[in-house]
């Protein structure tokens, strides 16, 4: 079966820096996506995609705004110590936003750094800016079940990109 909308699509990726080669993400385990604008993997790759089959193979380099967008020097602040739990430690991830916005417009900020009373927060994508080259393998294609289309995304239990 060839790659189509409304197709579950399973593959293999390996995610690489395209400028330093650094392998950043592997998955051997397949993870699965409906294909077909479900928003379920990047757009270019799922174009890049369209009409494989099981075990073809593709390489797609990502631009930052194709991928996790440009790095936003914005979104790096620095707060006082006195606003975070005791147990602060680099790495930990808290869910903020601007004074001035609703509910719907947190981001997900991860500490990055503790010198004396101050903490760096970043609520950038860790791998914003970055170029990327996705990589992947098809393992399997099938038809997606009609609660699978009117949910818009894979229901056998199997990851899903983001």
């Amino acid at each position: 079966m060839k790659i189509t909308k409304d197709a579950v699509v399973s593959l293999r990726y390996t995610l690489v820096d395209a400028n330093t080669n650094e392998i950043l993400e592997t998955m051997e385990e397949p993870i699965s996506y409906l294909h077909g604008g479900y928003d379920g993997i990047f757009p270019l790759v799922e174009e890049a995609l369209q009409g494989k089959s099981t075990g073809d193979t593709c390489s797609v380099t990502l631009q930052p705004d194709d991928a996790f967008g440009e790095y936003d020097h914005d979104l790096v602040e620095e707060e006082n110590i006195s606003s975070f739990p005791k147990d602060i430690a680099v790495g930990m991830q808290f869910e903020g936003g601007p004074e001035d916005s609703d509910d719907e417009d947190f981001i997900l900020y991860t500490v990055v750094s503790i010198d004396g009373e101050n903490v760096t927060v970043d609520g950038n994508h860790p791998l914003s800016g970055k170029t990327l080259t996705f990589n992947c393998t098809v393992t399997g294609v099938r038809t997606a079940t009609a609660e699978e289309l009117a949910h818009g995304h894979v229901h056998d239990g199997e990851e899903t990109l983001h």
